[in-house]
């Protein structure tokens, strides 16, 4: 029998009984479909917080009180807040160190109750120099930024980031508004434009309200900053300037007091995080693929012993034991390929819907490994009762009751 035939014979017993191929199937599809579908949301969650940080530029530095250890994601100080040395002497010295500097400004950080006519919002704070939105790329969509004169005269300013914005304001524009801070009044003179999660200030950006460093000072009762952020020319002078950075706070502080972190070696840190929970996700819904291959190896031994006179007949008019061997081998794969792909199909489709709430990806890695793993999975579980079919032995199987 060449292969064709063997296919046929396959589809033809299938099709006999067509509820239990059915019901076998299930289990591959549900893992099959089950990994595309966990795997999309992993990778669409890199995929986003890649883009996030490209739109903050590659070329930013952050220094951050303590030592942080990026690779193990752990910190040796306590409270950033608590513990940081920097001073703002530090941010002029940095500047004049490097040529390769372009703007570098202080960070004050603290939480913000935020009121407008009876409406009430709680989010994050931070007093920056005039100079900080450069660094991160930000955009007003109505209204102005904080400026120098603004931080040299402490004034009660503030520019709102796109979340509490809309919280208290909707659509409506809020510039010239006066809002409510812990007490005290403060004049809304810009909105940034969204621009979604990353970087170092926080799990989303958008969440945010920024306000003079001078005013902060005192709004939050700090003398230090908690932060220093800082941009290069150009992405090539990152590692240069990062070495700079360090020698020059290196000459005032220990190497455990600070923490001198790329905007690239966050973005690694983070993925590297992401692709270990992505293929975690994947391992754990491949446990239901072996399910389902145990689905099919349980079945197919059913149907062996179903079929015993029928592989008697066979073999007393010339079958050979390999020509059954492929036979039942042959059923199980074809299960194994059409529940792999019924399930590639649904977990393209669930990812597709899933699209509206969150970010998902189906990458092509994901689909040939979901759909080769279910071609194995019908090729080792097929294998036992595709081998007991062949070995028995005609005269016994037509005796078979």
């Amino acid at each position: 029998m060449n292969a064709l035939e063997y296919i046929k014979l396959a589809f033809r017993a299938l099709q006999t009984n067509k509820v239990r191929s059915i019901l076998t199937m299930l289990g591959i599809i549900i893992g099959v479909s089950s990994v595309i579908l966990l795997i999309s949301i992993g990778t669409g969650l890199q995929e986003y917080v890649t883009t996030q940080f490209q739109s903050l530029g590659a070329n930013t530095i952050f220094i951050m009180p303590g030592k942080m250890d990026l690779k193990n994601m752990r910190s040796t100080g306590v409270a950033m807040m608590t513990v940081s040395k920097l001073e703002i002497t530090d941010v002029e010295d940095i500047q004049r160190a490097s040529s390769l500097i372009a703007f570098a400004s202080p960070a004050v950080a603290g939480a913000g109750i935020i009121t407008y006519r009876g409406k009430t919002v709680s989010t994050e704070m931070a007093g920056v120099w005039e100079n900080y939105f450069q660094i991160m790329n930000f955009t007003p969509v109505n209204g102005d930024l904080i400026q120098q004169n603004d931080v040299e005269r402490s004034r009660k300013v503030i520019v709102l980031g796109d979340k509490p914005a809309t919280d208290l304001f909707g659509d409506t524009d809020p510039v010239g508004k006066y809002l409510d801070v812990g007490g005290v009044r403060y004049l809304v003179k810009g909105r940034l434009a969204p621009k979604g999660s990353g970087g170092a200030m926080g799990a989303n950006i958008d969440d945010h309200a920024f306000i003079p460093y001078t005013t902060a000072l005192r709004q939050f009762n700090q003398t230090k900053p908690y932060m220093i952020a800082v941009k290069t020319v150009s992405q090539s002078d990152v590692e240069q300037a990062s070495n700079d950075i360090t020698r020059v706070l290196l000459r005032r502080l220990k190497s455990d007091d600070f923490t001198v972190m790329k905007q690239t070696d966050l973005l690694n840190t983070i993925t590297q995080f992401l692709e270990v929970i992505t293929i975690a996700l994947g391992g754990i819904a491949a446990i239901s693929l072996l399910v389902g291959g145990i689905g099919i190896m349980n079945i197919m031994l059913v149907s062996v012993t179903e079929r015993t006179r029928e592989i008697g007949l066979r073999k007393s008019v010339g079958a050979t034991p390999r020509d059954i061997l492929m036979q039942f081998l042959i059923e199980s794969i074809i299960l194994s390929l059409l529940g792999g792909i019924i399930g590639i199909t649904i977990g393209t489709l669930g990812s597709l819907a899933m699209n509206v709430m969150i970010k998902t990806y189906v990458s092509a890695w994901s689909v040939l490994l979901a759909s080769g793993f279910s071609a194995l999975i019908g090729i080792i579980f097929g294998v036992a009762p595709a081998y007991r079919a062949s070995r028995l032995d005609p005269i016994e199987a037509l005796r078979y009751e």
